[in-house]
């Protein structure tokens, strides 16, 4: 299965991989019953299933995918099953599926007992990722727990769970939050130490060789942070960004943030991420 393009769809939340015989649709982190947790602090807000389920079937009609596949945090309420994701996930699966037929999820930190509420005919992958493409390949992850090794050696790593976005405010004081893409290239040597480590494996002098020495050949791969398909979860600021660094393959160091390129759901480039905290940091009052 050879991958042929790897694009967003603008202006939407998703991304789309084209290979030779798929339409792949990767969306991340719905976090269906969300409200809930809202509503136990007072605040008082519609479900909003019905309308992640619409926007989705809508990119579905533009894109014609014939394979979907979720990063993770498709349900929201941790530790437990909420009585809201009792129904909706599952109509929320049932909705989509009357569409496309092939569905695949992979476990998020928020995923626990997700297995009780998806149909059957979906699968339910781990949280170490699956890859996509043979010989250019796709690894896609959650993010909150490390990736298999066959996803590490991926030249293109996709990832959620940390929900992006900037904000910015005037000297009146009025917010404009907007979410973002980040797009990014990993450090393989400090990849290869953090995995080790992680591993309990000793690390020796060059930690490439001695990852590759037990089959994981790593080659820098360039990473792309998805926005959450949900808009209404809010996120983490990019001028906060380096002091929340969530789950453990950002938290390797292994990627430069500072340098990672910033883009709108509309695919308009903001310049890299230290440009945007300084502009932040500049215009903030």
């Amino acid at each position: 299965m050879s991958i042929k393009r790897v694009v967003p769809v603008v202006p939407n939340p998703s991304l789309l991989i084209e290979t030779k015989t798929e339409r792949i649709l990767v969306v991340g982190d719905l976090h269906i019953g969300w409200e809930i947790s809202l509503m136990e602090k007072g605040i008082h807000i519609p479900s909003q299933a019905w309308r992640i389920s619409n926007e989705l079937l809508k990119i579905v009609n533009k894109c014609d995918p014939n394979r979907i596949i979720f990063l993770g945090d498709v349900k929201h309420v941790i530790p437990r099953i909420s009585l809201e994701e009792w129904g909706a996930v599952p109509d929320f699966f049932e909705n989509i599926q009357n569409v496309v037929k092939d569905l695949s999820v992979i476990a998020g930190n928020h995923d626990v007992g997700l297995e009780s509420l998806i149909p059957s005919s979906v699968k339910n992958l781990w949280s170490t990722g699956l890859v996509v493409g043979k010989k250019r390949k796709i690894g896609l992850f959650h993010g909150h727990d490390w990736p298999a090794p066959e996803v590490l050696t991926c030249e293109l790593l996709v990832m959620g769970h940390v929900h992006p976005v900037i904000w910015f405010r005037d000297k009146l004081g009025t917010w404009l939050i907007k979410q973002v893409w980040i797009k990014g290239r990993c450090d393989s040597q400090k990849l290869a130490k953090a995995y080790l480590k992680y591993l309990k494996v000793k690390i020796g002098e060059n930690p490439e060789e001695t990852l590759k020495k037990r089959g994981i050949q790593l080659n820098d791969p360039h990473l792309i942070i998805m926005p959450t398909f949900n808009d209404l979860i809010g996120g983490i600021s990019l001028n906060r960004f380096q002091k929340r660094l969530v789950g453990h393959f950002l938290g390797s160091e292994s990627v430069n943030i500072d340098v990672c390129e910033v883009y709108l759901l509309d695919g308009t480039y903001l310049g890299t991420t230290k440009q945007v905290q300084t502009y932040l940091d500049t215009t903030n009052p």
